[in-house]
C-alpha cells in the first residue's frame, strides 16, 4: 500500500514517486560509488543547465543540511543504484541491495531507518514490482522544467515567506514507498522509483512532480512542535499536511494532491462533519497514510487544506496569516481561530 508524502517521524504510507534516468544525475559517467557527494544547486540558472558534470559552484556549495534559500538537490544514491542494477543484470541480491543501503548518504540512511528499508525488503519489492525499476529511468526529459518550476515556486515562497531556509533534498531509489518524507529536523528524502508510480495523485508526471517536492518543501518550514511528534491526533495530522497542501496551492496555483477536490465535490458537510467528530484520536487510519492506486483516500489532507484556507482567507494580512499557519504548534487553537465549520463555502 502506498500513500502521499508523509512527515518525517510518521510511519504511514508514503505515496509521493519519482524517476531518474542516471545520466541526468549531477554527476559525470562513470563515477559510480562516488558520485554520492555531488549536488545541484536548484537556482533557476542551475535548472536550466542540466549536464553530466556538476555546475562549478556545486564544489563551493554550504552545508546540504541547511543550505539557505537556494535548495540542493542530491541524487547521487540513484546512480549508485543504478551501477548496482546494471551490474546484476536487474537482478541485485537482498546482500548487494543491504551493501547499497549501508553506504548511501545521510538522507538514504535517514529514510532506510524511518521507514524501515532493508536489503532483504528491496529484494521483495523488485521482485514483486520490477517494471517500477524499470520505469524509474524514463521520466528524466521532465526533470528540466520541474526543476525550474519548483525554483520558481521557492523564489515565491521566499517573497512571502523572507525566513524561509530550505535544506537539501535527497533522491533514492527505495522499496517502492514512500513517495516522500519531508521534516524542517531531516530535510526531504524522495523515492524516484515509488512517485512516477503514483500517477492517481495527479495524471500530469510535470505537475506532480512539482507538487510533491513543494509540499516536502513547505514541510520543511513548519514549526518541529507539530511535525516531530511521537503521537499525532488527527486534527494535528491532518492540519501538518493539509497546510503543505493549502501552502502549495498558494505557490503553485494548485495542491500537491490533485485527486481529492474531485473525490470530495458535493459531499463536504458529510466528510466534515465525520472529521469532526474524530480530530481527538490518535487512531489516524481512517483520515491519513491510507490510500492505495486503486483506492485514493488520505481525506485528512483535504480536511487540513480547507481549515487552513480559511484561516487564511479571513486574515487582513496575508503575510502575517502565511507564518502563523507555518508556525502553528497547538492545532486545537488555530482550528478555533480558522472560522471553518464543516461543509463551508470556500469558493
Amino acid at each position: 500500500m502506498n500513500s502521499p508524502s508523509c512527515l518525517g517521524r510518521l510511519r504511514g504510507g508514503g505515496f509521493h514517486r519519482l524517476r531518474l534516468r542516471t545520466s541526468l544525475t549531477t554527476a559525470s559517467q562513470g563515477e559510480g560509488d562516488h558520485m554520492d557527494g555531488k549536488r545541484i544547486l536548484a537556482s533557476v540558472a542551475a535548472m536550466m543547465a542540466i549536464s553530466a558534470s556538476p555546475p562549478a559552484s556545486a564544489a563551493q556549495a554550504p552545508s546540504p543540511d541547511r543550505v539557505g534559500h537556494e535548495p540542493v538537490i542530491e541524487t547521487g544514491d540513484v546512480d549508485r543504484f543504478y551501477t548496482l542494477y546494471d551490474s546484476a543484470a536487474g537482478r541485485p541480491s537482498a546482500e548487494q541491495l543491504q551493501a547499497y543501503l549501508d553506504g548511501g548518504s545521510t538522507g538514504l540512511t535517514h529514510l532506510a531507518k524511518v521507514r524501515r528499508v532493508t536489503g532483504a525488503r528491496m529484494a521483495e519489492a523488485m521482485a514483486a514490482r520490477p517494471e517500477i525499476y524499470v520505469e524509474a529511468r524514463a521520466c528524466a526529459d521532465h526533470l528540466p522544467r520541474v526543476r525550474t518550476r519548483v525554483a520558481e515556486g521557492l523564489a515565491r515562497f521566499i517573497d512571502q515567506y523572507p525566513e524561509a531556509q530550505f535544506p537539501s533534498a535527497t533522491f533514492v531509489i527505495g522499496r517502492g514507498r514512500p513517495v516522500a518524507v519531508g521534516s524542517p529536523v531531516d530535510g526531504i528524502q524522495v523515492g524516484l522509483e515509488a512517485l512516477c508510480a503514483t500517477d492517481f495523485i495527479n495524471p500530469d508526471i510535470e505537475d506532480r512532480f512539482v507538487g510533491v517536492l513543494i509540499h516536502e518543501y513547505v514541510h520543511t518550514q513548519q514549526a518541529p512542535e507539530l511535525t516531530e511528534k511521537e503521537q499525532f491526533t488527527v486534527l494535528e495530522v491532518s492540519l501538518a499536511e493539509g497546510v503543505a497542501e493549502f501552502v502549495t496551492e498558494l505557490l503553485m496555483g494548485a495542491p500537491a494532491y490533485t485527486y481529492l477536490e474531485p473525490q470530495t465535490r458535493g459531499r463536504e458537510l458529510e466528510i466534515e462533519t465525520a472529521f469532526l467528530a474524530d480530530i481527538d484520536k490518535t487512531d489516524l487510519k481512517d483520515w491519513v497514510y491510507n490510500s492505495t492506486p486503486e483506492k485514493p483516500g488520505d481525506l485528512g489532507y483535504w480536511a487540513g487544506y480547507r481549515i487552513a484556507k480559511a484561516y487564511y482567507r479571513r486574515a487582513p494580512d496575508k503575510k502575517a496569516a502565511l507564518r502563523a499557519i507555518l508556525q502553528m504548534t497547538d492545532a486545537k487553537a488555530f482550528l478555533a481561530e480558522s472560522g471553518w465549520r464543516p461543509g463551508m463555502n470556500l469558493d
